[in-house]
């Protein structure tokens, strides 16, 4: 069991730039990849008192020799590498965080005539793509919120797309231009599946 303060780094070495982190254990293994809108902000979170701490978080650092940061133009870049690295070394602590029994899933809806992003801990169903699974809930909101600046896929439920189409008005996403508003012909049927596989493509790396 290793002593955090062995291995952190000085607080003015890390920046305070977007980024993605790894622990590594003594053997050099990767046991968890994590992301950050600023690297020094949730880092140094990481080597506070280990008794201010979750247990699987003080099990964490404890079990790991070495953090190393790389850092990204902003948070989408963080969210593609994040990606990346988990699925690249399956950290094991990334599988340890989620405490769950139905791990939470980001869901894109391939299925439907008009593709749905949303977040799910339901069984799988064909023609739906899953991403995941996250620790947390609100970490597949994040990314959604990131994913639909630069891909404004459906989040709406069917029951608010219908309405929409009824009124001929699209909801509050669609006016601030977070949603590209398919429910009222802004955009058609396949313009919005390309978007909707378009995201698929960018979360698979």
């Amino acid at each position: 069991m290793a002593d955090p303060s062995t291995y952190r780094p000085k607080t003015s070495e890390i920046p305070t730039d977007p980024g993605v982190y790894r622990f590594r254990d003594e053997q050099g293994a990767v046991i968890y990849v994590g992301k950050a809108k600023n690297l020094r902000a949730r880092l140094t979170n990481y080597f506070q008192d280990l008794a201010n701490l979750h247990p699987r978080t003080q099990k964490m650092v404890t079990t790991a020799a070495s953090v190393q940061w790389t850092v990204v133009g902003n948070e989408v870049e963080a969210l593609t590498l994040e990606f990346t690295w988990i699925k690249e070394f399956n950290p094991r602590f990334n599988v340890m965080f989620k405490d769950d029994k139905s791990y939470p899933y980001l869901a894109v809806s391939m299925g439907e005539r008009f593709p749905r992003v949303q977040v799910t801990r339901e069984a799988r169903r064909r023609d739906t793509r899953y991403f995941g699974p996250y620790t947390k809930v609100w970490a597949i909101r994040d990314t959604i919120e990131l994913l639909i600046r630069v891909f404004p896929v459906r989040t709406c439920s069917a029951g608010v797309f219908r309405r929409a189409q009824a009124q001929g008005r699209p909801c509050l996403l669609g006016y601030i231009e977070k949603c590209s508003a398919p429910c009222v012909g802004r955009i058609s049927q396949s313009e919005h599946r390309a978007l909707a596989q378009s995201m698929c493509d960018f979360l698979e790396g």
